[in-house]
């Protein structure tokens, strides 16, 4: 089963620290161990290489089936972020090292050696920069669909601070999906996100991808077990809706650790099932929900793959 020891054992730590029972993740919460022959495939070529995806760095419980379907996630820009939310493990250091300028060609090679049908390319945030690092995407983007035009290229993005310029210089590029995260309803985002971070600001980063270049996919994710209430998340997916995003992911958030926002509430699997048909319902054109679901889960499913190249 695929949740990490790491991360039970964080989860049953602070019920320790906070003087409650264990809390044992309940079933829906387990995946089968990585295989078939795909994943065997890109896993030797990654080792012969000494090349990592944030896929193997995060744990991530669905490894084997993106990989197996041929998708994959890579981090640019470093392993530092400038900010500090409440939800998520990556480190954080004021003044990250300075970027590699070879990473660009480096992630097209990376793609190229995998085979990839479909690339998710993520980063920190990289408020230390001018442009937030939007140009490295760009040249991240640039690189990889010319080593691989065969590959559709998602980028989930930071918020770039809300700058325009630095947003239309990635979307500019070219992506098929331009993806960047909500991550939570608008009544805890103080609690969740970093300061610098907010729900009209990540609203006003999608709509603004969206109308520079309408036939790039526009895609979004939300966190459930935070304590959010039905209302809430049903008005966060049509705050997303009227800002024109085309895909959303809902999955259940995990604590990283004792320090980190805790989980409130474990989602049951029938809940998931509801909001995915009520996405569908009120315009989504895809929609992933469940309990394993991560931003780039099933990127690459064959129904997303179809919407991106409809929009060619």
């Amino acid at each position: 089963m695929r949740i990490s020891p790491e991360k039970t054992s964080l989860l049953r730590e602070r019920d320790r620290q906070d003087g409650k029972p264990v809390r044992r993740l309940p079933p829906w919460l387990k995946a089968p161990l990585p295989g078939g022959e795909r994943y065997a495939a890109i896993k030797n070529r990654l080792d012969d290489k000494s090349l990592h995806t944030v896929c193997q760095a995060a744990q991530c419980p669905n490894i084997g089936e993106c990989w197996n379907q041929g998708t994959a996630t890579l981090m640019l820009m470093g392993d530092s972020c400038t900010r500090t939310c409440r939800f998520c493990a990556v480190k954080n250091a004021p003044t990250p090292p300075p970027l590699d300028a070879d990473e660009p060609r480096k992630a097209g090679e990376q793609v190229a050696l995998m085979a990839l049908d479909y690339v998710v390319m993520t980063s920190v945030n990289r408020d230390d920069l001018p442009d937030g690092g939007a140009s490295h995407f760009a040249a991240a983007i640039t690189e990889v669909k010319r080593q691989s035009p065969h590959t559709l290229v998602e980028v989930l993005t930071p918020d770039f601070q809300g700058k325009e310029p630095d947003i239309a210089t990635v979307v500019d590029a070219g992506p098929d999906v331009f993806a960047h995260n909500v991550e939570t309803v608008a009544e805890l985002q103080r609690l969740v996100r970093d300061r610098r971070a907010n729900y009209a600001q990540s609203l006003a980063v999608l709509q603004f991808a969206k109308r520079r270049r309408p036939k790039t996919v526009t895609k979004s994710s939300i966190m459930l077990g935070l304590g959010e209430t039905d209302d809430q998340v049903r008005q966060t997916l049509l705050d997303l809706r009227a800002h024109g995003v085309d895909a959303v992911t809902l999955g259940q958030y995990l604590r990283p650790s004792p320090w980190h926002q805790e989980v409130v509430q474990f989602v049951e699997p029938e809940a998931f099932t509801r909001w995915e048909a009520y996405a569908l319902e009120i315009g989504f054109s895809y929609c992933a929900s469940g309990a394993l679901v991560r931003s780039s889960y099933r990127a690459g499913e064959f129904y997303l793959r179809g919407l991106v190249q409809g929009n060619t």
